[in-house]
């Protein structure tokens, strides 16, 4: 399918799809959606730093850094505050992922502009679940 929205292109055509912010915790929106995009036939891959670290979620190895991930990755999705995206948006594009995707409620003009500037597809403030359900 072709749309006129990049980003929107990636994730359709993504196969890997490395989703920033997720961990073990069942009750989370990124739990949620990973678990959807995973059950339609994406490889996930958990990244998650912090208070909540885990060996694996959804049965997929984690890694703490974008950076750690020893395979390509298509579409970086993301689940963390506003203001801790610029670092993973520099992360996204250092790995060669072909786009990042702020989740609902989640800003940053700046680094997307800097990811846009590197040849990603960008977009914020939406939901890969929603947009996936959307064009299936």
């Amino acid at each position: 399918m072709t749309t006129a929205d990049p980003a929107l292109e990636v994730l359709l055509s993504a196969r890997t799809i490395a989703v920033v912010g997720l961990d073990s915790r069942t009750s989370r929106p990124a739990y949620e959606i990973a678990t959807y995009l995973k059950q339609h036939g994406y490889h996930i891959i958990p990244v998650h730093r912090g208070r909540f670290p885990a060996a694996q979620v959804l049965g997929e190895t984690a890694y703490e850094s974008l950076r750690d991930i020893p395979e390509p990755v298509d579409l970086v999705d993301v689940f963390v505050r506003s203001s801790d995206t610029g670092p993973v948006i520099d992360d996204a594009v250092a790995i060669g992922a072909k786009g990042v995707w702020l989740q609902v409620g989640i800003f940053n003009d700046e680094g997307l502009g800097r990811a846009r500037a590197a040849g990603l597809a960008v977009t914020q403030d939406r939901c890969t679940m929603v947009e996936h359900r959307r064009y299936q």
